[in-house]
């Protein structure tokens, strides 16, 4: 039971430290990520705060993510629901101010990646199952297994790109590095802390609510 506190605790502050580095990159105010200008474009159209959009996209896609029949658990539903809402958080005490030129937006950016980069070893390491766009990339490269993982992704992300750009998000130079220097980044911070994330074992909602059946075993 200790074991699962445990996991539940480094899936949230993996969770807390990720957004922090999300907004990061929204106030480096360069150019947004793909998916953080899909949110920001409803964001702008809306009367729904930033993180309530990233909410509801994120249970529209864990739906989605169930209908593809792929592996979800614990950890894909809390980042559908707890990124938006730590955003929303942060937004709300002003701590990070929005950078107003380039090379501090720049510095901001990097360092927002860096953050996003420890996050996700925190919340992918509590072995909790994947985001849940993670999982629709996944899910769909198990249906179209003809197509290149990376044509899947880029295909999703160019979509959602298009669409928060159409409905008013910023799209720049920030946009270039978010999606090419996230890669190099992360693969960077998990080699500093010896983290192959391939040796995570996830489990599923139903992994998990096996601990009921171990307890009395465990006392």
């Amino acid at each position: 039971m200790k074991n699962y506190v445990k996991k539940f605790v480094r899936l949230v502050f993996g969770l807390f430290v990720f957004a922090m580095g999300v907004l990061l990159t929204i106030q480096a105010n360069i150019g947004l990520a793909p998916w953080t200008a899909f949110s920001m474009g409803i964001h702008y159209k809306t009367q729904l705060s930033l993180g309530n959009v990233m909410v509801i996209s994120g249970l529209l896609i864990f739906v989605l993510d169930i209908a593809l029949k792929e592996k979800i658990g614990f950890g894909t539903l809390l980042d559908a629901l707890l990124i938006g809402k730590f955003i929303d958080l942060f937004e709300s005490t002003k701590i990070i101010p929005m950078a107003t030129a380039f090379w501090p937006g720049l510095g901001m950016l990097l360092l927002g990646q860096l953050i996003i980069s420890l996050g996700s070893y925190f919340y992918i390491g509590a072995g909790l199952s994947c985001g849940p766009r993670d999982a629709l990339m996944v899910g769909l490269g198990k249906r179209l297994p003809r197509v290149p993982i990376g044509a899947i992704r880029g295909s999703i992300e160019g979509t959602v790109l298009v669409i928060g750009w159409l409905l008013g998000a910023k799209v720049g130079l920030g946009t270039v590095i978010s999606v090419f220097g996230i890669g190099f980044i992360l693969q960077f911070t998990f080699k500093l802390l010896r983290f192959d994330v391939r040796a995570v074992m996830h489990e599923s909602f139903a992994d998990t609510l096996k601990l009921k059946s171990r307890i009395p075993l465990e006392q």
